[in-house]
């Protein structure tokens, strides 16, 4: 009789926040999995999750030594750092990467700028327009250069708006802050935390290399239809709606920049070549859910 215990591939998954901790029961029983912390505090919790913690900064170079040839399967969910216009970050990363790798990269949709809310498939250049989006375009860049490098197969997520139950702008309504009138609003896409991480385990499995793909739902919005429809369900005023140029005294630049971006993503490629079907396919879907409304 044969003993002799089956090796699980093994899975990397860098930057292991909220989405991360999703993806983790998706890919349990399938990989061996390694998670990237850079906190000690955070040890037990990625243990009991099913992980094999690693404590590393991708701040500090001389510490992902230890990620080097760890595995084959590279999830890469770490944010640039905040300033700068390139991702030191990610370089810090493939440098240390092994040969022959597979890796999925989440990017953002803000890589496209404004696009006047037409509707875009990723064919569309990328035209960043502030310096987060800047900084994931460099990093896209150096991806896929390392990718020819090491003849490893690369996906690209860009990825919209994250939400889930905890992750709804309930706060900002309860402020009243206020939105665009709808004269000026913009187009948002969005996409549900849980399809997201469903996203990326199909992305490990099924995506071309260096293959870019919208991890979009199939929601139509504009930004502060949004805010009316998480109102509405949660009980909650609507926002007051105010041209641009008033709205812009009365919200932080960071948030002005956000509303100064329209676009409409297709996602026909990620359905088409990934085989995904969304769990909650609009905005609307999931707000029924997690208030329990018809």
């Amino acid at each position: 009789m044969n003993n002799k215990k089956i090796e699980l591939p093994r899975v990397l998954i860098v930057g292991c926040g909220d989405v991360g901790m999703r993806l983790l029961p998706l890919l349990r029983g399938r990989f061996r999995i390694f998670a990237v912390t850079s906190q000690e505090s955070r040890r037990a919790e990625l243990r009991a999750a099913g992980a094999v913690p690693v404590i590393a900064d991708l701040d500090q170079p001389a510490s992902l030594a230890r990620l080097a040839r760890l595995a084959s399967c590279i999830v890469h969910l770490a944010p640039p750092q905040s300033e700068g216009m390139k991702d030191r970050r990610t370089r810090h990363l493939t440098a240390i990467l092994p040969d022959h790798a597979t890796l999925v990269y989440v990017s953002t949709t803000g890589v496209y700028g404004d696009c006047g809310g037409a509707l875009a498939d990723e064919t569309r250049p990328v035209h960043p327009q502030n310096a987060r989006a800047r900084r994931r375009v460099d990093a896209e860049r150096v991806l896929r250069a390392w990718a020819r490098r090491s003849d490893s197969r690369l996906a690209i997520l860009r990825v919209p708006g994250i939400y889930a139950a905890d992750r709804l702008p309930v706060e900002r309504l309860q402020k009243g802050t206020p939105a665009l009138a709808a004269e000026d609003d913009v187009y948002t896409n969005h996409i549900h935390a849980d399809d997201l991480a469903r996203i990326v385990a199909r992305a490990l499995f099924r995506a071309r290399p260096c293959r870019a793909y919208h991890a979009v739902d199939d929601s139509d919005m504009k930004m502060a239809d949004y805010f009316d429809a998480v109102a509405d369900a949660a009980g909650l005023p609507r926002p007051l709606r105010l041209p641009r140029e008033k709205l812009q005294e009365a919200v932080s630049p960071m948030l002005l920049s956000f509303m100064s971006e329209s676009r409409r993503l297709s996602n026909t490629r990620m359905k088409a070549e990934l085989g995904v079907r969304l769990r909650y396919p609009t905005v609307n879907d999931a707000l029924k859910e997690i208030f329990g409304r018809p």
